[in-house]
């Protein structure tokens, strides 16, 4: 629908590359955009017709000043058409398939059925914000806290931890893979010390998922992002036990296998006191294909590896949509 508007009005956006599909999604030239932002740097972005105020209060605003507007019944019908279309995709890319190695969207479709109105959902790093971005279905003001602006690898249980403080009534499940886990986990010992409970799942897809389907997307074959790609010894990279790691924190934990056991796993940790690690093992390939938009990463121009050559050439097609 944003390709097709002719006035689009963003409200407190940044208007980054994931909202904007890396400016794809506003291809044509003759398109409004206005920007409502209470941050004026925000509000200047793509050229937009800066709206530097607060969001309630402008929206308010624009509200009356429209009157009695509306858009066009058949533009309305449009949207309704697309809402019930793009819900039953999310449906269905989240429901339990009975896999071994469940994706991160079975995953997050999972976290999700268990969530209440009470629920935050934090996040930072890998693919599952761009997962979530696209498929965590909110309760509500407050529900989903996800830091991309910097993908911080780290961020997801220290800022868990921060969330937890500031909103202590909620429950704060945090969501994160083995490689952000391995990087900062210090603060499980810090809730268990200071009483601020945190349920945290474990996605342990043995590597940087993310990065390496990044890696295949733009040609390149797979190297040193999969724990199975790595320069290891004979035995191969350890299997990471974070159950026990994080019960010698301090935390109650358990291991899972599969979206049945891990729904179970979820409604025991609802019911625990204290902050309680899940963990269970997913896939690294799959990513929802489905309400894509292009991300822009770029490309080699030049290499030997006929892939390369063609994801070149679907990037500099892509690079045409990009607004100017």
């Amino acid at each position: 629908m944003a390709e097709q508007a002719d006035v689009i009005l963003a409200v407190g956006t940044r208007l980054q590359d994931f909202t904007t599909g890396s400016r794809a999604l506003f291809e044509s030239s003759d398109k409004t955009l206005i920007a409502l932002n209470v941050g004026r740097f925000d509000s200047l972005k793509h050229q937009a017709l800066p709206l530097s105020c607060d969001a309630l209060v402008g929206l308010g605003q624009l509200d009356a000043a429209l009157g009695g507007w509306r858009g066009s019944d058949e533009w309305r019908e449009q949207t309704s058409t697309l809402k019930r279309e793009w819900a039953e995709a999310v449906h269905r890319v989240t429901a339990d398939q009975g896999l071994s190695l469940p994706t991160d969207a079975q995953v997050i479709g999972a976290v999700n059925r268990q969530a209440g109105n009470d629920t935050t959902v934090v996040c930072a790093a890998g693919g599952l914000p761009g997962e979530l971005h696209k498929l965590w279905q909110c309760s509500g003001p407050g529900s989903y806290h996800v830091e991309y602006g910097f993908s911080c690898m780290g961020y997801e249980i220290a800022g868990g931890l921060g969330v937890k403080m500031a909103k202590p009534e909620r429950e704060v499940v945090v969501m994160v893979g083995d490689g952000s886990y391995l990087m900062h986990n210090s603060e499980l010992a810090t809730s268990v010390m200071l009483g601020h409970k945190l349920i945290v799942v474990v996605l342990d897809n043995r590597g940087y998922g993310c990065i390496n389907r990044l890696q295949q997307a733009t040609g390149g074959a797979g190297f040193n992002n999969l724990l199975q790609d790595c320069r290891t010894v004979e035995a191969g990279a350890p299997k990471t036990d974070f159950a026990a790691h994080a019960k010698a924190l301090g935390c109650e934990s358990e291991s899972v296998s599969g979206i049945a056991e891990l729904e179970q796993a979820l409604v025991r940790a609802r019911a625990a006191q204290s902050t309680y690690v899940i963990a269970l093992d997913t896939d690294p390939l799959p990513s929802t294909q489905e309400g894509g938009a292009w991300w822009e990463v770029a490309v080699p121009e030049v290499s030997e590896r006929e892939a390369v050559n063609k994801a070149y050439q679907g990037y500099r097609e892509a690079k045409q949509r990009q607004a100017r």
